[in-house]
């Protein structure tokens, strides 16, 4: 049996690990950071059995916390006013493990698997447990594990974000991207999207915000220009330029209160996507 101090040690060497796993199952830091909360309560609580790998052992509880969660997670999202986009976490130091799977873009796009699909893609792909591993974690057999990464596999290759070569041409674009929404560049903008462009805008009902996704080059730019229009930046507003979710983004602040955070979906050349968080719940981290 170990220590309480050898098992406090091991859980807290652990803990980015298990935040990691469950932020990206969960697309919510505060869920994230509850579910690692649960997790500890449980690592303190004596096991039936000596633990061999606490790697092993809490990943496991993490995930299955993180399923559970999920499962109540699709019915509040079913009910969600507007878009639902995942609540962004600052990424500016230290540096990102995997940065393109903690994109704003790969987990919006990860909604899209059943959660076991996600678990299993995600820990076999992102945090490299093996096949045989992932299969004890989720509690099925290794053969469907397989499947069900398969079919993970082929159904994000289809739909597959795109990223700029390097955060700096990432950078840059957004750069030109807020010069042509402040400026009110209609054709500019235009120009820098991508045809089949989306833009998503998430109020939760909270703050007004459009309740479906704007679709298509010119119908973004409007949308983009008409917004910067209706509320341009007040008194005291500040635009800071940082790194959430991997890359870099804008948030717009009055003080130290976060009242926008926008991030964009790159290749360097075009802009594929604009994800808007306008909900102050999921900015009060920022």
């Amino acid at each position: 049996m170990m220590s309480a101090m050898a098992s406090a040690e091991d859980f807290q060497a652990h803990r980015p690990l298990l935040i990691s796993i469950a932020y990206r199952m969960l697309g919510s830091m505060a869920e994230a950071e509850d579910i690692v909360q649960d997790a500890w309560l449980r690592w303190q609580a004596p096991p039936d059995q000596p633990v061999e790998s606490p790697r092993a052992w809490l990943s496991t509880v993490v995930t299955r916390l993180c399923l559970d969660q999920l499962k109540s997670a699709r019915v509040q999202r079913e009910s969600y006013v507007g878009p639902w986009l995942p609540e962004p976490t600052r990424t500016d130091q230290p540096p990102v493990r995997d940065a393109e799977s903690i994109s704003m873009a790969f987990l919006l796009l990860l909604e899209s698997l059943s959660p076991v699909e996600r678990a299993v893609y995600l820990l076999h792909e992102v945090f490299d447990y093996s096949h045989a591993e992932v299969a004890v974690i989720v509690g099925k057999e290794e053969s469907a594990c397989r499947q069900m990464l398969h079919r993970a596999r082929e159904h994000l290759r289809e739909r597959r974000p795109r990223f700029a070569a390097s955060p700096e041409a990432h950078q840059r674009l957004l750069g030109t991207f807020l010069q042509a929404v402040t400026a009110g560049d209609l054709d500019g903008l235009r120009t820098m999207l991508a045809a089949d462009a989306t833009a998503w805008s998430d109020g939760g009902g909270r703050v007004r915000a459009a309740l479906k996704p704007v679709l298509g080059a010119d119908a973004v730019a409007r949308f983009l220009i008409g917004v910067g229009k209706k509320t341009p930046p007040g008194p005291g507003t500040i635009i800071e330029l940082t790194n959430v979710n991997g890359w870099p983004a804008l948030i717009t602040r009055v003080g130290a209160t976060a009242n926008m955070m926008l991030t964009i979906e790159t290749d360097g050349d075009k802009v594929f996507g604009v994800h808007i968080i306008l909900n102050p719940d999921k900015l009060a981290r920022l």
